[in-house]
This record gives structure tokens, sequence and C-alpha cells, in this order.
């Protein structure tokens, strides 16, 4: 199955037209789109979204660029949430969280502090509520494996991967997949073309992270969205010299290995 493991369709850039978005998606053939929240506030928007469509699905989790505006209390309120919705189907893991160290203002200091407690503390839920996590690993690969490391999770994604070969092996070691997008389809992109062509299918997955990370295509306007899935697995199966129906298969099956919930599209 066609899979966009990450986008996040509750985005402002989409309030206009949202419903014709997803019917694109459908008819591009997207069988799934996993729909990631960013804060406390937008916990039941991406809920309420996933459930609107027969292939939504969400996690909740605290961004690390949201992290600053954050209250410590926001913790607990993910632990309601993923108390709440613990048998909700359409809840696939913990996410997206991470550590973002490209942004100067969050990358240092006191804000990098509150990151990394934030992350630590939503990895052990992740491990108390027995979820697979949606990591951002923006220029903080390492600090993130260490962490990692130190409380283990089920898994997940480490969504655009765009570290080091041995970074990347450190990942799916510790039972992640590589998400792959529209970075990969620029030629420029020579180190994620080669995690793309070199590491096995059964560590990688699609994905948009629409409405942001454009494909070399889009031009004007430069908005994604979950149907431009269908065309990056055309770049990829290109990339890799199989098929395109033999790329979905394989990315497909491993985003079900690494987020075995994402079985409620199969339902």
């Amino acid at each position: 199955m066609l899979f966009d493991t990450h986008c996040h369709l509750d985005a402002a850039e989409f309030d206009q037209d949202r419903e014709p978005v997803i019917q694109r998606a459908q008819a591009a053939g997207v069988g799934g789109v996993l729909i990631p929240a960013v804060e406390v506030s937008n916990f039941e928007t991406v809920r309420t979204l996933a459930h609107s469509f027969s292939q939504g699905a969400y996690a909740l989790g605290i961004h690390p660029m949201y992290v600053e505006r954050a209250e410590i209390a926001d913790l607990d309120l993910l632990r309601n949430a993923l108390t709440t919705y613990r048998t909700d189907s359409k809840l696939i893991a913990v996410g997206e969280i991470g550590l973002d160290f490209f942004i100067p203002e969050i990358s240092q200091g006191p804000s990098r502090e509150k990151q990394e407690q934030f992350f630590l503390a939503q990895l052990e839920l992740a491990r108390e509520f027995n979820l697979p996590v949606l990591l951002h690993v923006r220029k903080s690969q390492d600090i993130i494996l260490k962490y990692l490391r130190r409380c283990v999770v089920p898994g997940g994604i480490a969504h655009a991967f765009n570290g080091s070969f041995q970074q990347a092996e450190q990942f799916i070691s510790l039972g992640f997949a590589l998400g792959m997008g529209g970075a990969m389809t620029y030629s420029r992109a020579l180190q994620i073309r080669r995690l793309a062509t070199e590491i096995g299918l059964d560590s990688l997955v699609l994905e948009t992270d629409a409405p942001d990370i454009a494909p070399e295509w889009l031009t004007d306007p430069r908005r994604n969205e979950p149907a431009e899935v269908a065309r990056i697995a055309q770049v990829f199966a290109a990339l890799r010299g199989i098929s395109e129906l033999d790329l979905i298969q394989a990315t497909g099956q491993t985003a079900l290995r690494v987020c075995p919930r994402l079985s409620v599209w199969l339902s």
C-alpha cells in the first residue's frame, strides 16, 4: 500500500481546500495518511481530521520547534490524551517529537535544555504506552541516538532523514525506519540519494511532510500535499532500478513493521 507516513494535513496552508487535497490523494492511490500533532492545542484537531476520512491516522506529541512555548503541564496533557485514546485504532504513534539544532535560537542554552527535557519525557511516554515514535532529527542525530539508547522505545520513523550512512545504520539498529520524501527528488541531494539507494527497503518508508519539503517539480505554488507521495515513489523506484509497484509494496511493509497499528488501513 502507498503510505504517506508524515503529513501535516491540519496545517493552515490547507484551510481553504483540505477536502480537495484529500480527494486528490485518494485519486493518486494513497492508501494512508499519517498526521502528527505538533503541540497540545492541535491534539484534538489531528484526531478529528484523521477520523474524517478512511485513509487518515494520527500521532500525538510536542514538536521540538514548539517546545519553547510549551509548559511542563503539557506533558501531563499528552499523557492524558494517550490514556484517553489508547484504544483508538487510528492513534499510531507518539509524534512529532525530537530535537532541532538547526535553528540557532533554540539550539543552545535553556532552549536546548528544554528541548531535551521534553524529548526524553516523551520517549518515556512512548515506552509506557508501547507506541513507536515519529522523530524530528534536524542537525541532532547523535544526541537523539544517545537518548534512544537511554530510553528504549518500540522503534518508529526518523522523519526526513538527512544524516550520515553510519548514523542511519544506528537508527536502523534501534528499530527505526528512515523517511524518504521530496528532498530525495533533487539531483543535487547526493547524501539523501545515497541513503535511498544503498539502504535496504526494509528500513525505508515514504512521506511528504506536506505542506513542507516540496519535491523538485513543484514550482508555483511550492505547497506540498499528500498526493505527491505517488510521484515521489516513482522517482524513488527509478533511483533503485525497480518497479514502482515493488517499491510501494516494500516501503509499505516497512511502515507496517515499524508502526504496527498502521494496519488500521488494511482492515
